[in-house]
């Protein structure tokens, strides 16, 4: 943990809203509890996109809660939503907002996903100040998010060194070992970073 960094806000990559897990959400005949809760006043996106994810969206909503750091800043953990922006976690969605947001595309070259985390990159940049910190949980192999994040927060936007060669799943299972340790991750800087590696060790299971 860096003792200079007076506030360190995290932004999660969102939940992939087009798998077997999202059909099932979407289904107007689900009769679980979550697909239930969407159809009517809605349900907060974290367990929305944890319920798509599974360990990967489960690790990084703990990861972060666990570690997030803020001053001036209004939220310490943001998600990515497709034509949203930058969201807390406890925002409500219903079915109807979910499946506007399934078809907005993840990239760059997307208005409709590039537009909203710009303005909202601008906005979070202004209240950070020389020594604080973005963290970005997600991919950071594509450019599919830093290349709009970075335009607006370049000198804060890190990500965890740790992260470089790991699938989903294992860094789902190391971001919860870390809240487990009360052990944060080491940081490093998107601007110059080497973000494409070879794939680290297993993890050792949980007992």
């Amino acid at each position: 943990m860096d003792p200079s960094a007076a506030q360190t806000v995290f932004l999660l990559s969102p939940a992939h809203c087009g798998g077997r897990r999202a059909q099932l959400l979407l289904n107007e005949r689900a009769a679980f509890d979550l697909a239930v809760a969407l159809r009517g006043e809605g349900a907060p996106l974290g367990v929305v996109f944890t319920f798509l994810s599974g360990l990967y969206f489960r690790g990084k909503l703990a990861y972060s809660r666990a570690f997030s750091r803020r001053a001036g800043a209004e939220n310490g953990v943001l998600v990515i939503l497709p034509g949203r922006g930058l969201v807390p976690p406890e925002t409500i969605v219903t079915l109807e907002e979910l499946r506007a947001i399934a078809s907005v595309g993840v990239s760059p070259d997307v208005p409709a996903f590039r537009d909203p985390l710009a303005r909202d990159a601008a906005t979070l940049s202004a209240t950070l100040g020389p020594s604080d910190r973005a963290v970005l949980l997600g991919s950071i192999a594509t450019g599919k998010y830093v290349d709009i994040l970075a335009d607006h927060l370049a000198a804060h936007l890190r990500f965890p060194a740790a992260f470089v060669g790991r699938g989903d799943m294992s860094r789902g299972g190391l971001m919860l070992r870390c809240v487990s340790d009360r052990q944060e991750l080491d940081y490093v800087l998107v601007d110059g970073a080497t973000r494409r590696g070879p794939r680290p060790p297993k993890l050792a299971p949980l007992r």
